[in-house]
Parts: C-alpha cells; sequence; structure tokens
C-alpha cells in the first residue's frame, strides 16, 4: 500500500500533467480554427479548378497529343505513395490512421506483383514506416521549422514529385492524408494524382456552358497539370493541419478529463489512507493509557 507521501506527491504530478493537457488543449483550439478557416477557403478553388481540368480532359479524351500527367506511362508497376503525416505527437490516432491506410495499400500493391516507392511529409509517418518498410523509403519533407504552410511548401513537394515522374521512377502517384470535417471526425483520405483523376469532378457539359480554348485544350492542359497537382498537394497539407489540430484538440480534452478522475480517485485512495493512519495512532493512544 503506497504511503501519505507516495499519494500526495502522486496527485501533484497528475495535476501539473492535467493544466500542460489543458494548456495544450486551448493552444490547439486556437491554432484549429485558423486551419480550418484555411482548409474550407481551398477547397472551392480545388474543386472548381479540378472541374476545370476534368472537362478539358474529357474533350482530350485519349487523343495522341494527351499530356503525359494525363495518360500516363502506359503502365502501373511502380506506385509512389506520398503519405502526410504531422511533425508532432499528442494527437490521439491523427498518425496512426494515415499510417494504417498506407500500410493496407502497400500490401495490396505487394501482393499484386507491384513496386512501392514512399515518399514522406511528415516525421511521424517516416518512423512509423521505416519500421516494415525502410527499403521502400525514397525521401522525406521536413516541415517542422514551417509555422504556416504555404503554397510554396506545397510546390516544392510537387516539383520533387514531377521530377521524378519525368525521370521514369514511378507510374502511378498517390497523396494519403486526413480530411477534415470536424473535431471529432477526420477521415483517412487516398488520392491518386498522379495519373490525373477526375472522378468526382462536375461536368461541364451538363452545365450547358461551352468553352473554347486557345491555343488548343491539349495545350492548356500540359500548363494546369503541374499547378494542379501542386493544388491536390496544397489542399491535402491544409486538410491535414486542420485535422491534427482537432485531433490534438481532443485528444487533449480527454487527457485532461481523464488526469480528473484520477485526481479525484488518488483524493480518496488518501483521504482513507489518512483516516487509517488516524485510527491506528488512536488505538495505540487508548491502548497505552489503558496498560497505565
Amino acid at each position: 500500500m503506497p504511503s501519505l507521501k507516495d499519494l500526495k506527491n502522486r496527485i501533484e504530478s497528475v495535476k501539473s500533467t492535467r493544466k500542460i493537457t489543458k494548456a495544450m488543449q486551448m493552444v490547439a483550439a486556437a491554432k484549429l480554427r485558423r486551419a480550418q478557416d484555411a482548409a474550407e477557403a481551398a477547397r472551392p478553388y480545388a474543386e472548381k479548378m479540378n472541374a476545370v481540368m476534368g472537362g478539358l480532359a474529357k474533350a482530350v479524351g485519349d487523343s495522341e497529343g494527351a499530356p503525359k500527367l494525363l495518360a500516363g506511362t502506359g503502365k502501373d508497376d511502380v506506385h509512389l505513395l506520398v503519405v502526410m503525416t504531422a511533425e508532432r505527437g499528442l494527437c490521439g490516432g491523427f498518425n496512426s490512421s494515415i499510417v494504417r491506410l498506407a500500410r493496407n495499400r502497400i500490401q495490396e500493391l505487394l501482393g499484386a506483383g507491384k513496386t512501392v516507392k514512399i515518399l514522406t511529409v511528415g516525421k511521424k509517418g517516416r518512423e512509423q514506416l521505416r519500421r516494415d518498410h525502410g527499403d521502400k523509403l525514397i525521401g522525406h519533407v521536413d516541415l517542422s521549422d514551417v509555422k504556416r504552410v504555404g503554397y510554396a511548401n506545397a510546390s516544392e513537394i510537387a516539383s520533387d514529385v514531377l521530377g521524378r515522374f519525368d525521370a521514369g521512377e514511378f507510374d502511378v502517384a498517390t497523396i494519403f492524408y486526413n480530411r477534415f470535417e470536424s473535431v471529432i471526425s477526420q477521415v483517412p483520405t487516398a488520392q491518386q494524382i498522379i495519373p490525373a483523376s477526375f472522378e468526382d469532378a462536375e461536368d461541364e457539359a451538363d452545365t450547358g456552358t461551352l468553352y473554347d480554348y486557345e491555343p488548343s485544350e491539349e495545350a492548356v492542359l500540359e500548363d494546369l497539370l503541374p499547378r494542379g497537382v501542386a493544388t491536390q498537394i496544397f489542399t491535402a497539407l491544409l486538410e491535414n493541419g486542420a485535422s491534427e489540430q482537432g485531433a490534438r484538440m481532443s485528444a487533449m480534452d480527454n487527457a485532461t478529463r481523464n488526469a480528473g478522475e484520477m485526481i479525484d480517485k488518488l483524493t480518496i485512495e488518501f483521504n482513507r489512507s489518512r483516516q487509517a493512519v488516524i485510527t491506528n495512532e488512536l488505538i495505540e493512544i487508548i491502548s497505552g493509557a489503558e496498560a497505565l
């Protein structure tokens, strides 16, 4: 049975921990508002750009002049997985859910006889994937010094991915991230970015609006597709940022409440132990008095 001093020290330790988790919860709540606003503001632009490129891609079809980013290499033997996680922990299952989705895809691809290469964005994903798939890691993007993710960061990642594609290092590229829905709901998402996929794009032909493109659909796509890759990566980074803060806020709230419950239990145990010590001392005093 722990002594009164041990129980008192433990209560003080848990109280200190509760102060830390409460402070982290408040910081995450403040950061969440900015991150959520940025993610929601980027969605209409990304959706409209996706719709425009989808309409152009449908017009181009399988023509010989279709850009390589749209037509692909004609194979799907080598897959590049861009796994985006956080640089820090203490955010519940945020990082693990992304890595779990990536691992499942890796197993599927390896089972189909495909070659897998992994590019990680964020330290936590790299740490987890290095245990089982360290031989497949070909690059890492460190954003630990970036206080606020911007389009320039996404452009650097896109340039790296596009450079590897032009060099023939892979056939298909897919990004993995968490799409933000609410503080308690973040959806692990896998999105193919190369070759470009527009399955969810709005069909502009259905809107009754016709467009003429200068100089041609192929030329416009040739310029838009690399920007589209950067835009998709930027959107994923923003969604990840909002999801991370939401997950951290929820995790720290749970930790704060758990610490409060533990303090209550330890306080009850401390009071019972203290009462037992006092009772024993009284018994000893009474027994000594009776002996006299």
